[in-house]
């Protein structure tokens, strides 16, 4: 499992001219399932996005999580991270995971995020998603469960 953090001031996720999910300072986690990826990964990969310690604390120091803050949590898939771009000048997809194991393990990702009580919001898997976001710091963190 691949996620990727963006530290945010707020983001939203639009699909057909309708915004669908919206977030106030939190994280921004694009995820994507990947061939072989199991339920353990991520839950690992979900336990990791809640503890990593990416806010700032009193001092200036990147030492608080988004738990830490109670920020909120805005998830979107997006198969794209797993991108091969070892050749050429176009990417690969055949790392990432079928559509039916990939929406499965979102979809379980979003629980075990959403068992944490922190607002969370989401995009919606396989859509043609806009996402708008501030990114604050700018902070983004890949992660790789």
């Amino acid at each position: 499992m691949i996620g990727l953090l963006q530290r945010v001031k707020n983001a939203s996720v639009t699909v057909n001219e309708q915004v669908i999910g919206a977030v106030k300072q939190g994280l921004l986690v694009l995820v994507c399932a990947e061939k072989g990826d199991s339920v353990e990964q991520c839950e690992k990969l979900a336990k990791k996005v809640l503890a990593y310690r990416i806010f700032e604390d009193e001092n200036g120091k990147m030492n608080k999580s988004v738990s830490d803050i109670g920020g909120e949590i805005l998830i979107v898939s997006q198969f794209t991270l797993a991108a091969d771009t070892a050749k050429g000048l176009r990417p690969s997809f055949t790392p990432a995971a079928d559509p039916e194991t990939g929406k499965r393990l979102y979809e379980h990702f979003i629980e075990k995020i959403k068992e944490s009580g922190l607002k969370t919001e989401t995009g919606q898997f396989g859509a043609n998603m806009k996402v708008a976001l501030i990114n604050d710091g700018p902070v983004t963190i890949w992660l790789k469960c």
